[in-house]
């Protein structure tokens, strides 16, 4: 019999079967994280973003070492913008749209400097990387496949922004059945607000959406729960 292990988390304690929980990393991009960068450059404090490195580094090592398998995403489009809708591609400064030229490249081309993921947080060899055209990650990409060829049920959720791709993210996960914990110092917004209020949001009505808790009690779990021990209980977020 398959060993059910516990997070303490919001709204109450998060269940979890290690031997189909995967790691799910989105957006951890240059443009979006780095100085002189496309997120820098619309006039948000890249600082608040950058907070989410280190927690979420330590997390992917623990699911690495545990043996977790790790999924990332970068949201971008293709050199010729035919998969950019005219609806997202119009909005914000003229002057700084996808695909005109930035610090690191192209804006959120694919294959552009500015895309790919910061090197604190590079994908290691063999872990899947999911290039997205939306906010959400399940939208015209092969993710539920990936989940469903490794007979994933749940997602441990991570990334930016925690108001825009996360949200967007655990909700599709919602409708298709996957239970979420959303790891809540391994996401991160431009705007605190957004950020509590995102949070709670997930976390409302019983977990509407899914759980919430820190990085802490996750890796402990995580560790336990891989080393076939029973998980002790934590402080949650």
């Amino acid at each position: 019999m398959t060993a059910v292990h516990e997070i303490p988390a919001r709204p109450g304690p998060f269940t979890f079967d290690p031997h189909t929980v995967a790691l799910l990393i989105i957006d951890m991009q240059r443009d979006f994280l780095l100085p002189g960068g496309f997120g820098e450059s619309l006039g948000n404090d890249v600082a608040l973003l950058r907070t989410v490195i280190d927690p979420l580094a330590d997390l992917l090592a623990a699911a690495r070492s545990c043996g977790i398998p790790v999924i990332h995403t970068r949201e971008g489009h293709l050199p010729d913008l035919s998969d950019c809708p005219p609806a997202k591609l119009l909005r914000g400064n003229p002057s700084q749209r996808i695909g005109d030229p930035g610090r690191f490249g192209r804006i959120l081309i694919r294959g552009e400097y500015g895309h790919d993921i910061i090197d604190e947080l590079a994908p290691a060899p063999g872990e899947v990387v999911i290039d997205k055209p939306g906010k959400g990650a399940f939208y015209a990409t092969e993710l539920e496949a990936v989940l469903n060829d490794k007979e994933i049920q749940t997602l441990l959720v991570t990334g930016v922004t925690t108001e825009v791709c996360v949200h967007t993210t655990v909700r599709e996960a919602n409708d298709r059945g996957y239970e979420c914990l959303v790891v809540s110092d391994c996401v991160g917004s431009y705007f605190p607000e957004f950020q509590r209020v995102g949070l709670d949001m997930i976390a409302a009505q019983g977990g509407i959406f899914g759980w919430v808790a820190p990085a802490a009690p996750v890796i402990g779990a995580l560790s336990i729960a891989t080393s076939n021990t029973p998980v002790s209980s934590t402080t949650p977020a």
